[in-house]
């Protein structure tokens, strides 16, 4: 499958099963249903098997981009997140690439 459909195919499935997933948690809050913990852990695996997915059609290794994840949140909420800062947080841009802080794009930081 050419890569664009890969892509395409796996933002598709993604989707599908987040919505899948929010679907089981709106019926349990609005709706008045058990959440059956069975089906919400098989909705997570298939949102996580497409995780993997864009993780391999991209050429990325999960754990560097759970760390990539680890290392912005850091660097965002270094004393720990809380609502306020959260709410009244500014956004750092790096003045090489004007992405965000700390830097993934050009590795300036």
């Amino acid at each position: 499958m050419p890569y664009d459909e890969q892509l395409e195919n796996a933002v598709f499935g993604m989707v599908g099963e987040v919505g899948e997933f929010v679907d089981l948690i709106k019926k349990h809050i609005y709706h008045g249903h058990e959440l059956d913990i069975e089906k919400v852990k098989l909705e997570l695996g298939n949102i996580g098997w497409y995780w993997q997915r864009f993780a391999s059609i991209l050429d990325m290794e999960l754990n560097d981009i759970a760390i990539a994840n680890i290392v912005k949140l850091k660097y965002r909420y270094p004393q720990g997140f809380t609502e306020g800062k959260s709410i009244n947080r500014v956004e750092n841009k790096c003045h090489f690439c004007n992405g965000p802080t700390p830097c993934l794009t050009c590795s300036c930081d």
